[in-house]
């Protein structure tokens, strides 16, 4: 028993609206434990969507369409359904009360373009939408075969899955065992590298254990399929804590962490602050940092120090220094660390200079060349050098370097832990 997810509009395959409803479909379908092997994109074109339904129920027993559903000559979902599995459409009474009330609650008048959204094959159920005007249906065409239809506006999509959708698959017997899934989150390892140690267990059959990178970022899934969440964590932990221990300080967290969020609670703990400074990275880092609700307690400003007479004025960068090594430097690094962690009185002071493009780059200091000072309330200082590499494009180098110096931090609040523990 398998399902497939088949989002219908033009507009999806011109990239004009993100396709947010099949991943949040094949989210759910894991959830209740239906597994899903394909899923397809169509236009606006019925002969194209028939082609699809053909292909689809050779493969699987649950189709679930999104899009296509309106008032408009272009919704044709429902039409080419009925038209593939030669039944008529017949017009719904009960459905064209419940738009002339919705628009009435909204003082306006139905128009009657809005009938052709009463239209449904013949024998098939409503699947009702609370907020919209485009009803779904629930229909079984065929023996082992279900349909469900849905309006591509997520919001109604989503309640109308949560209301109606998974009570229905549940009584049907389907959902009997979950996916539960734990989110391994690594940062300043390669996809490879990591693959490589973690190797033995990228073939287990339950909990399975798979690799992703995206944005610097290594992440391994872990997923383990039985009749609870509870039981499935109960399989999937003592994998976790292996791959754990074999990643080391390469592990940051899990699931909805993130490095600010990681940082921010290390901070925290200890009873300590951060300021940062910031040039190439134009704020981004004190972006990430505030993004976490609660960050006031350990987070108390930055400087964005692009011009060098803010390195000079605020930060008190040496001049001479800037002039011999250049603002991106190690020398620079560490003095802007300083400056802004004695400016604003904090525990530790971050900082980040580098040439994130796409000009600007030279022989010496190509594009991609960051680096990272991190200053302690100790007096120690010290600098990190890095070459992101031109090829990841001006945006990426900024992302990964605020992600590279909150690593940085983290690493070094982790290793103060565990000198205090020894």
């Amino acid at each position: 028993m398998s399902a497939e997810i088949i989002c219908v509009g033009t507009e999806l395959l011109l990239g004009d609206i993100l396709n947010s409803n099949a991943q949040f479909l094949a989210q759910q379908l894991a959830q209740l434990g239906i597994p899903h092997y394909y899923q397809t994109v169509v236009g606006d074109n019925p002969e194209r969507l028939k082609q699809v339904i053909e292909i689809a129920i050779s493969r699987a027993q649950i189709l679930i369409f999104t899009g296509g559903l309106g008032p408009t000559p272009d919704d044709l979902t429902c039409e080419a359904i009925a038209d593939f599995f030669g039944v008529p459409l017949v017009e719904r009474a009960d459905i064209i009360e419940d738009i002339t009330r919705k628009y009435a609650l909204r003082d306006r008048l139905m128009t009657p373009s809005n009938r052709k959204q009463a239209l449904i094959p013949q024998g098939a159920e409503i699947l009702p939408n609370p907020t919209g005007t485009a009803p779904g249906i629930i229909w079984q065409p065929r023996p082992e075969l279900t349909i469900f239809t849905f309006p591509g506006v997520s919001s109604e999509m989503y309640r109308m899955w949560q209301e109606t959708t998974v009570p229905f698959l549940k009584s049907q017997g389907w959902g009997k065992e979950i996916i539960y899934s734990r989110m391994l989150k690594f940062w300043g390892i390669a996809e490879s590298a990591l693959a490589e140690k973690v190797s033995s267990y990228l073939n287990l059959p339950n909990p399975t254990v798979a690799p992703y990178a995206a944005k610097g970022e290594v992440r391994l899934r872990v997923s383990a399929s039985s009749a609870s969440q509870a039981a499935a964590q109960e399989l999937i932990s003592p994998v976790e804590k292996q791959l754990k221990d074999i990643a080391g300080l390469d592990y940051y967290g899990a699931d909805d962490d993130t490095l600010a969020s990681v940082v921010g609670e290390l901070l925290r703990s200890a009873g300590e602050t951060l300021s940062v400074a910031e040039s190439c990275t134009g704020g981004g880092l004190g972006q990430m940092l505030t993004e976490i609700s609660g960050s006031s307690e350990y987070f108390w400003g930055g400087v964005i120090s692009y011009d060098n007479s803010v390195k000079v004025g605020l930060l008190g960068v040496n001049p001479e220094d800037l002039a011999k090594f250049g603002a991106v430097s190690a020398t620079v690094a560490e003095q802007m660390a300083i400056g802004v962690r004695s400016r604003l009185a904090t525990t530790w002071g971050l900082s980040i200079t580098g040439v994130a493009g796409p000009g600007g780059g030279t022989d010496t200091k190509p594009v991609g060349l960051v680096y990272i000072g991190l200053a302690g309330a100790n007096g120690e200082v010290e600098s990190f050098e890095y070459r992101f590499g031109a090829v990841r494009g001006r945006s990426l180098i900024r992302h990964v370097s605020a992600c590279t110096a909150l690593d940085n931090l983290r690493r070094k609040l982790l290793s103060s832990v565990l000198n205090k523990n020894v």
